[in-house]
């Protein structure tokens, strides 16, 4: 399935650009990286895939508009998914995609 190039368009609009931003595609999806270190995707669902942290997911979850990422039947930790209808709202996001992006940088350079 292919990702969801409007939401795509949307995450760049939030992203500041620079050398350290890069995409990706990736499980399914257009992954945005910063330093190396993957901090969201876009899914083909319309969905947003995003790294929070192990110590954070948990409480993030709500099992209504965040789950818990699964790759296949492996849970992904230190991820959730956020739905499409979530999101659909540009507040909501911004939010995730800071969330996201906040981690990632907080993680040593890959590049």
């Amino acid at each position: 399935m292919a990702y969801d190039e409007e939401l795509a368009g949307r995450i760049r609009d939030l992203i500041e650009p620079g050398p350290a931003v890069t995409e990706r595609k990736m499980f399914g999806g257009l992954s945005f990286l910063v330093d190396g270190n993957m901090a969201v995707a876009a899914g083909g669902d319309g969905g947003l895939l995003v790294r929070v942290g192990p110590e954070l997911r948990d409480r993030l979850v709500d099992d209504i508009a965040v789950r818990r990422a699964l790759m296949g039947d492996r849970d992904m930790a230190g991820w959730v998914r956020v739905t499409a209808a979530h999101i659909a709202d540009d507040a909501h996001l911004r939010e995730w995609v800071t969330r996201g992006v906040e981690f990632a940088r907080s993680l040593p350079s890959k590049s």
